[in-house]
């Protein structure tokens, strides 16, 4: 499908959509509690959907509704067919994360990967599980994974190097491994996804925290709970710039928590160091354009956000550089290379050296503006790609073709409604 965005002014109000990172958590832990677990404000994205149709075959009963998801938790593969198999789509998260939890089980399991995921890492897996007395195989780092348990408490350490996903994934099946254990972390990327990780536990009863460069997890088994699932913050940064890109007084994205463990809260320090408008509101921000200059940021602690900041900077006066680019090649796709060749077709002069991402910015167009920017691009199958693209053609000098802009139902599925309703 294509999609075609004109530049417009944009103002009013937008509610963020659900967090697919802590949805996707949630189901995990109430698959893991007994009893049944609600879920409310539930995520309808893709990831989300591959979260639930996993944890249903490793046991649990998912029934979802449109304003609860409800779940009968308790692992178990009886009565199933051997191996059980269980595609994850193209959720990242889904696979490193239930490639943990599944190993808790006596039994094979073979989980899948669907898309642009078949060809992304998950050799950070093996070794830990089999340390722990789980078995582990890939395809020669790739998908799809094989296990058998049963996972066993104890002492493990793991690169979190290149993501913090299976970090995630380990820690939350611990409690259910029957002990105590410790996961000594190296190089842990993204650190604010396993503080959400802690803080979703918690809410299901079980105990994790850290100490160090270490994360300790007590032999606390899971409990259901009643859980709301928070605003996400990746999915808001590309409305929070469009209230910096093409604000016509200010648009206000709501539905967020300003204290939150994800470490796209960060778009916000981003946005003020270029120079827009930003006030607080109940409940999140209202951002406002303004004269836009470059900026430095340094982004490898929230590597989703560079879109968006490319978005921003497509907009600003001068050269602004993003530290953190390493961290884009393993996402859905290599978003080095799509962020500067896609928008390059646009007319915007980004390049990529080593670590480091820098955007020449043309200003806004119009009496006195720079390059024009309109045109045509892929997404590549990335979301993130298609929704930066729309963001930027909203300041843009004319129409921008976003090709496969479909694919944006991996994290959320109205984006393209959302901005419809903001614009002028």
């Amino acid at each position: 499908m294509t999609r075609s965005v004109s530049p417009s002014a944009v103002a009013g109000r937008v509610v963020a959509p659900p967090s697919k990172s802590a949805m996707q958590r949630a189901v995990a832990c109430a698959a893991m509690a007994r009893g049944v677990s609600v879920i409310r404000n539930p995520s309808p994205c893709a990831d989300s959907i591959a979260a639930c149709r996993v944890a249903e075959a490793l046991g649990a009963s998912v029934e979802r509704r449109d304003d609860r998801v409800m779940v009968r938790g308790g692992l178990s593969a009886a009565g199933r067919a051997s191996p059980v198999v269980a595609s994850c789509g193209e959720s990242g998260l889904c696979l490193r994360m239930f490639s943990a939890i599944a190993a808790l089980l006596p039994v094979d399991v073979e989980l899948r990967a669907e898309g642009s995921l078949a060809s992304r890492s998950v050799a950070m897996v093996a070794d830990a599980l089999e340390a722990l007395g789980a078995r582990c195989s890939t395809s020669g780092g790739l998908p799809p994974v094989r296990l058998r348990g049963p996972l066993r408490p104890g002492r493990v350490r793991v690169d979190g190097s290149v993501s913090s996903q299976f970090v995630t994934g380990l820690v939350m099946a611990l409690p259910m491994a029957g002990g105590e254990s410790t996961v000594s972390v190296e190089r842990l990327a993204s650190g604010g996804y396993v503080e959400l990780t802690m803080e979703v536990m918690r809410a299901f009863g079980a105990e994790a925290w850290r100490d160090g460069a270490d994360i300790r997890v007590a032999g606390t088994p899971y409990r259901a709970a009643d859980y709301e699932v928070e605003g996400d913050w990746s999915g808001a940064a590309f409305m929070l710039v469009a209230g910096a890109v093409a604000g016509r007084g200010a648009l206000e994205v709501v539905g967020l928590n300003p204290g939150s463990s994800q470490p796209d809260r960060a778009v916000v320090a981003a946005l003020e160091a270029a120079g827009a408008v930003v006030e607080g509101v109940p409940g999140g921000y209202r951002v406002g354009g303004s004269d836009l200059r470059g900026f430095d940021f340094d982004a490898t602690d929230c590597p989703d956000l560079f879109p968006p900041l490319v978005a921003l900077a497509s907009r600003c006066r001068g050269t602004t550089r993003l530290a953190g680019a390493s961290r884009l090649r393993g996402k859905e796709s290599d978003r080095a290379a799509a962020l500067s060749e896609e928008f390059g077709g646009l007319g915007l002069d980004i390049r990529v050296d080593g670590d480091e991402m820098t955007v020449v910015g043309p200003g806004p167009t119009g009496p006195g503006g720079g390059r024009p920017l309109e045109g045509a691009v892929s997404s590549r199958g990335d979301h993130r790609i298609a929704m930066a693209a729309a963001v930027a053609a909203l300041a843009g000098s004319g129409p921008v073709a976003i090709g496969g802009a479909e694919c944006v139902s991996k994290s959320w599925p109205g984006f393209f409604d959302a901005l419809d309703s903001i614009r002028a």
